[in-house]
């Protein structure tokens, strides 16, 4: 296993509690309720390829239903200058269990995912918490990230690895993360057009130039080795790629995105680095045929690379794992 590159992929499960300040239930409903027969079929494609996965989920969609979500509610609310960040003020608009809100709730979905061989459960927060945005302070994120530890489906899991919603990652929160627990969470890329920042900070222009990074390599693979390990914050398996959904109207580039990706994990697999790829359930809500088809081709690749180089599939607690180990000779090392 010395100097073998390693691919991960993570994946920010989180319903309609991701996208409530973003878009109405008319806009995207489609996405979110075909999450229900995305997730099977990645699933399916994890078994057949041996694809270790880390499903970062938001806490609030693990309940049954309402009552046991309320009873679950953190002590400290997030402040945000702008409320609409917030889920608490719309909890009106969530329904009763999963059969009548199938939105918000999915227990039934979690429960899947902890069926299938080397999927690891992290946290994507207990509420999509915010970061990066004005108003809010550490001690809610404290009490938020705690919560989404107390879920009783996942409080036995001895969750390990966290991302932050919107990539948000706030720099002075890690040392939180790593008091409650957690051993890995997802930076950004490096480069100033992936800089994390709050929701006001993005640009048009740094839009652009991310959607033509995923076509042409502009800013790099975005392979990494692990850094030095600092036993006061988890360790950062940063982003390589964020896979983009299927769009028919830039169908004509799919071979251009999938050149774009192979070529990454080709880098990573011959340099003994870390290739570290991710998207959300609902990305492959609606076109679930073509999404689910250019994933496939990805994870031959990943098995091509697997058989020639020695790449391994791991999910972030895994490599989190190796590293506090002082194993990292074993994962881009």
């Amino acid at each position: 296993m010395r100097n073998k590159g390693a691919f991960i992929v993570s994946l920010d499960f989180e319903l309609n509690w991701g996208v409530h300040d973003v878009f109405t239930k008319n806009q995207y409903g489609e996405n979110i309720l075909g999450v229900r027969k995305a997730i099977p079929m990645m699933l399916d494609l994890f078994q057949q390829y041996n694809i270790h996965a880390t499903w970062a989920t938001v806490g609030m969609l693990c309940f049954a239903d309402k009552k046991e979500l309320l009873l679950h509610i953190p002590h400290l609310l997030p402040t945000y200058e702008n409320q609409d960040f917030s889920p608490y003020g719309k909890m009106h608009e969530v329904g009763e269990n999963e059969e009548m809100d199938p939105y918000h709730f999915g227990e039934s979905l979690v429960r899947q995912i902890l069926n299938v061989p080397h999927q690891e459960i992290g946290t994507h927060t207990f509420s999509h918490f915010y970061c990066l945005e004005k108003g809010q302070d550490a001690d809610q994120f404290k009490a938020d990230l705690q919560a989404s530890m107390n879920v009783p489906l996942l409080e036995k899991l001895n969750v390990r690895s966290v991302v932050f919603p919107r990539n948000q990652t706030n720099s002075p929160y890690l040392k939180i993360c790593k008091e409650l627990g957690i051993h890995s969470y997802r930076g950004n890329e490096e480069n100033w057009v992936y800089a994390a920042s709050g929701y006001k900070d993005r640009s048009n222009f740094k839009r652009m130039i991310r959607l033509l990074d995923c076509y042409l390599n502009i800013t790099g693979h975005h392979t990494f080795k692990i850094g030095e390990y600092n036993p006061d914050t988890p360790v950062n398996l940063q982003s390589s790629r964020f896979l983009r959904p299927y769009h028919p109207k830039l169908k004509l580039l799919e071979q251009l995105r999938l050149n774009r990706i192979k070529k990454g994990v080709e880098h990573a697999a011959r340099h003994g680095e870390i290739y570290h790829l991710w998207w959300h359930p609902h990305n492959f809500g609606t076109h679930l045929d073509e999404n689910i088809s250019f994933l496939r081709k990805i994870l031959e690749h990943v098995s091509k690379m697997h058989e020639t180089y020695g790449m391994q599939s791991m999910n972030m607690g895994e490599a989190a794992t190796i590293v506090n180990k002082s194993e990292t000779n074993h994962v881009g090392a």
